[in-house]
């Protein structure tokens, strides 16, 4: 791992990010109670689901506010569903950031919850408002209700994991794997039902 021991001081000292996105905004928090850390991000999600402003207030080490300002960065034009896959990676965060003390790797962490909350909190508002045809099941992909049924029936899908590789749904915040989980026991219900 490279070290980039000037990365951490350096944003902790002028962060980038710092704040409250522009109303109307999705919050994610995350918090360690080992040592007392808490962190808020804050999301303004554009009509075609691009983050166009995120911003961040923490509580915590030089790290915690290193990997907000950094994780934000990343993250800032991208699709809600593109940037959850980069939450999704604390490691290349990690190679960002530099080498850290082993008990700082929890930061990063934190960093990449807060940002998954924020935009599954963003995901349910998006599908309690989704007035569309068909119910809106995976925001981050814009994947419905019908297409999951679909492609379960159609391929023989067991899993959400089998579910995501087939269609993206379940791919970005995970919010809807209650929703995604809910249809694959209703096809499995029909198909005893049916046989």
């Amino acid at each position: 791992m490279a070290s980039n021991s000037g990365a951490v001081p350096k944003l902790f000292f002028n962060p980038q990010h710092v704040g409250e996105a522009i109303e109307p905004n999705f919050i994610g928090r995350s918090a360690s109670f080992q040592c007392g850390a808490v962190l808020r991000i804050s999301l303004h999600v554009d009509e075609s689901q691009r983050i166009d402003e995120a911003k961040f207030k923490a509580a915590g080490c030089s790290v915690l506010v290193a990997a907000a300002s950094l994780l934000i960065d990343q993250v800032i034009g991208k699709t809600t569903g593109e940037a959850a896959a980069v939450a999704q990676r604390a490691d290349q965060l990690q190679e960002k950031i530099g080498a850290l003390p082993a008990e700082r790797s929890e930061c990063l962490l934190l960093a990449c919850e807060a940002l998954v909350s924020a935009i599954r909190n963003y995901s349910n508002s998006a599908r309690d408002e989704w007035e569309g045809d068909e119910a809106l099941i995976c925001t981050c992909f814009c994947v419905s209700e019908r297409t999951i049924e679909r492609e379960i029936q159609e391929k023989g899908l067991r899993t959400i994991a089998e579910v995501t590789a087939a269609c993206s749904a379940g791919g970005g915040c995970r919010s809807c794997y209650p929703l995604i989980h809910d249809i694959l026991d209703d096809c499995e219900r029909e198909k005893r039902i049916g046989s």
